[in-house]
């Protein structure tokens, strides 16, 4: 575990990190201890989202959909949400609330715009989460910090990926290089040469992750089911070659970092038109779930291939995609010879990692830390991160 001189000099915290990913299926909190001897992983859970609720954010996602009404409302409803979670893990894990200093909330994205577009006489990039963090702060008592990525789209940055910072802290090692390989919604890659410094860290978004996925499920099971649950219907199904190859066309795929993607570009829109081209070539469901599985398998894999110095050693998987079966089995096949395998072996549950993250960088900022890393998102400069409302 590699500790910045600042947290390794600081006094031991106890910080609550929540997150709510691509995906919006719920979030997840843990409650971790940082200090000078490291990261220590005290309680972690997830609260799975109510549909109506997601049936709510999913609608924000949509430009046609979304309402500014709604998303006033849901900003002041996901702080409550978020601010339930510390309360409830804290109680389930005994822990008094009262001895947690800090919350670091990445909120839910609502839209990611890191390209930039014309707006009047400039060019604007922006990004929006959502989550009130002086709600958190109001029922939890505890100061908080959110909102992270705007401060690094304002330098210049893509606003993503912001977690290698804490994947640096966490799994650089002196001897073996390493990819931590998240897949969410979206597919993103932590690369951490051997020995290396902070400064040497490449991280970005492959491509899609489960998005595609999941979207695909809920057409083939008509509704019923929201993923494709360890990748059983794939693995029922054959992958098309020539779907595969057209995919593999996506310009996303040849962008050079630093990049980052997300459901503008992946999402539903995108995976409806796939799913209306696959049935008029007869395309069986399950056989689109099993090319969209090879799809990202392979953007995975490519990705490593074009834009790392070298394939890593070991690759560490993250996200609800490591969980998929099937997928995990393409990757073995795609990364060759690395040795692959779920976060679990490297003893941080996976489905922990990305709320241990926020709870890391909300520790970081609290510190006066930079916690932006600049040759992962192509800010101009380290920057602090996130905003602080007091408990």
């Amino acid at each position: 575990m590699t500790l910045p001189h600042g947290l390794r000099s600081a006094r031991r915290m106890r910080v609550a990190g929540l997150m709510s990913g691509t995906s919006a299926d719920g979030v997840d909190a843990a409650i971790v201890d940082i200090g000078p001897r490291g990261v220590r992983l005290v309680a972690f859970r997830t609260f799975p989202h109510p549909p109506a609720l997601k049936r709510r954010i999913f609608s924000l996602f949509d430009p046609a959909t979304a309402r500014v009404d709604d998303l006033c409302r849901l900003n002041f409803a996901l702080g409550e949400v978020f601010a339930s979670a510390v309360v409830r893990l804290a109680k389930r894990a005994g822990v008094r609330l009262a001895s947690i200093n800090l919350i670091g909330s990445h909120g839910q994205t609502v839209y990611h715009l890191p390209e930039g577009r014309r707006f009047g006489r400039s060019r604007v990039r922006s990004t929006l989460q959502i989550g009130e963090p002086s709600v958190i702060a109001e029922r939890t008592g505890i100061a908080t910090v959110a909102d992270f990525r705007p401060r690094d789209v304002a330098a210049g940055g893509e606003g993503a990926p912001l977690v290698p910072f804490a994947d640096y802290i966490l799994f650089a090692d002196a001897r073996r290089s390493r990819a931590v390989q998240n897949i969410g919604g979206i597919a993103n890659v932590t690369y951490l040469p051997a020995g290396g410094g902070i400064a040497d860290v490449l991280a970005f978004d492959t491509g899609p992750g489960n998005m595609m996925i999941d979207r695909a499920a809920w057409h083939a099971t008509r509704g019923r089911a929201s993923m494709d649950a360890g990748g059983r219907l794939a693995a029922s199904g054959c992958v098309d070659g020539r779907f595969l190859a057209e995919l593999l066309r996506h310009p996303y795929l040849a962008r050079r970092p630093p990049k980052s993607t997300g459901r503008e570009t992946f999402g539903a829109a995108f995976t409806d038109g796939l799913m209306c081209r696959a049935r008029r070539r007869g395309l069986a469901p399950r056989d689109v779930l099993a090319t969209l599985t090879a799809f990202t398998a392979r953007s995975i894999a490519d990705a490593y291939r074009r834009f790392l110095p070298g394939m890593p050693e070991e690759v560490i998987l993250c996200g609800g995609g490591a969980r998929n079966r099937t997928l995990l089995a393409r990757l073995r096949e795609e990364l060759r010879p690395a040795h692959v395998a779920p976060m679990d072996a490297f003893g941080l549950p996976a489905r922990a990692k990305e709320a241990v993250s926020f709870a890391i960088l909300a520790c970081a900022t609290a510190c006066g830390i930079p916690n932006n890393v600049p040759s992962a998102t192509g800010a101009r400069r380290p920057v602090v991160l996130g905003k602080i409302v007091p408990g």
